[in-house]
């Protein structure tokens, strides 16, 4: 049993009314995914800022410092046996 012209046409009408649907939906979950992952990167650019700037309030010293010298501070003093104790405790703390 063949289908006639018209019904092909109306399923041809439902078949591309249907793809316009998922297409949409693609859409709306893509920029979602976009949204999501930009907010993602505002949450780390604003802690990787506020952060920064915690530390310059404490050692105002720093502000003046290349990346470099300050990296290699950073470095120094994080790999300090004191610091690393106190760090892993503070960690412990939030944890618990």
């Amino acid at each position: 049993m063949s289908k006639t012209l018209e019904q092909l046409r109306a399923e041809q009408a439902r078949d591309k009314a249907l793809l316009e649907q998922y297409q949409h939906r693609l859409e709306r979950l893509e920029s979602r995914a976009k949204y999501l992952s930009k907010a993602e990167r505002t949450a780390r650019t604003h802690r990787l800022i506020t952060r920064g700037a915690a530390v310059e309030s404490i050692v105002p010293e720093i502000k003046n410092m290349a990346e470099v010298p300050f990296y290699s501070l950073m470095e120094q003093i994080l790999s300090l046996p004191d610091v690393q104790n106190i760090i892993h405790s503070a960690l412990s703390k939030e944890d618990g």
